[in-house]
């Protein structure tokens, strides 16, 4: 889906449709790097939870600087291309959302993944709106708008994964449980006398 939302970003020189393609980018990492921690301790959750943070950090900030690029060039926006891609990339986000829903309490490390799915489907009904708003207005504004809303939901839940990851890996490792050792008693067979 990220290649092809991606590839109908630029033919419909939509911001919100590339926001979102790089949001899916960004989650199909997350993903695989939250499979392959998902056994291990949890140290390594909140190094995965850091990593998607900084992604939708990225990502945010990126989409921001091209939307402030498009304030300077303004685009001839294709709306069926983005409706019929936003409809697409839905359906796609709603399976992953459906998968992950049920474990979203289960760790840091599932928690900020389902946190990702969450706003890659915030991020689908903006595309939505953004296509049927530019289409009504005849404008780019609402693409626009809606790429730079898309962009601050990603800075925000990027803050508070990383504070969150930040503050697992800074704290103590849980103390040892005690281990009670009880003593152990050897006993020997006892042997019969011999009769002479």
């Amino acid at each position: 889906m990220f290649v092809v939302e991606g590839i109908g970003g630029i033919l419909a020189q939509s911001t919100s449709l590339l926001a979102d393609a790089l949001d899916m980018f960004g989650d199909a990492l997350v993903y695989g790097f939250s499979l392959i921690v998902l056994a291990r301790s949890e140290r390594w959750h909140a190094r995965a939870a850091l990593l998607k943070g900084f992604f939708m950090l990225a990502f945010g900030l990126a989409v921001l600087a091209e939307a402030g690029y498009k304030l300077w060039h303004p685009p001839t926006l294709e709306v069926v291309t983005m409706g019929t891609i936003g409809f697409l990339a839905l359906f796609a986000n709603l399976i992953c959302f459906y998968l992950l829903y049920r474990h979203r309490s289960d760790n840091l490390n599932m928690s900020s993944t389902w946190l990702c799915s969450r706003n890659d489907l915030i991020a689908n009904v903006g595309v939505l709106l953004a296509a049927a708003g530019s289409h009504l207005l005849a404008s780019y504004w609402p693409d626009v708008v809606v790429g730079v809303v898309i962009a601050a939901l990603f800075v925000s839940s990027a803050s508070g994964v990383i504070r969150q990851a930040i503050r697992a890996l800074n704290a103590p490792p849980p103390a040892p449980s005690p281990v009670t050792t009880k003593p152990v008693t050897i006993q020997m067979p006892i042997k019969a006398p011999r009769k002479s």
